[in-house]
């Protein structure tokens, strides 16, 4: 088997990323004590923990709940549509709605890494 200095296309070169800089630390490990890239994990942290426990929450609490009380969820509420067909319809609204949200923290976290981005160019 090659290794990787004799397969086509691979380079020896040391990403900029990470090669050291004056100092002997890597751009990476500059980047991971910066404050600002701290607070961006952590509030990257506490919207996708929550929303990822609420979705998996939400998504399996179809299923307990048709096993263990079908008679409530087979309740009628307006013509052949029963209260699981709606539970489950709600699972693409509420899937719609964290997508959405996610999309607007998002925008805040690319700003911060824009942020943490110019400031390790210099630029701030």
């Amino acid at each position: 088997m090659a290794d990787s200095k004799t397969t086509p296309g691979a380079t020896s070169a040391t990403p900029a990323s990470s090669a050291p800089s004056g100092d002997g630390a890597s751009q990476w490990d500059r980047v991971a004590a910066m404050d600002e890239f701290k607070q961006l994990l952590k509030s990257k942290a506490r919207f996708i923990v929550p929303a990822t426990i609420f979705f998996i929450v939400y998504y399996f609490l179809l299923p307990w709940l048709v096993g263990y009380y079908p008679q409530k969820m087979d309740k009628r509420v307006w013509g052949s549509v029963n209260i699981a067909y709606l539970f489950a319809l709600s699972q693409f609204f509420v899937s719609w709605l964290i997508a959405w949200l996610y999309v607007r923290a998002a925008r805040k976290w690319d700003d911060s890494a824009k942020n943490i981005l110019n400031r390790l160019k210099g630029g701030k």
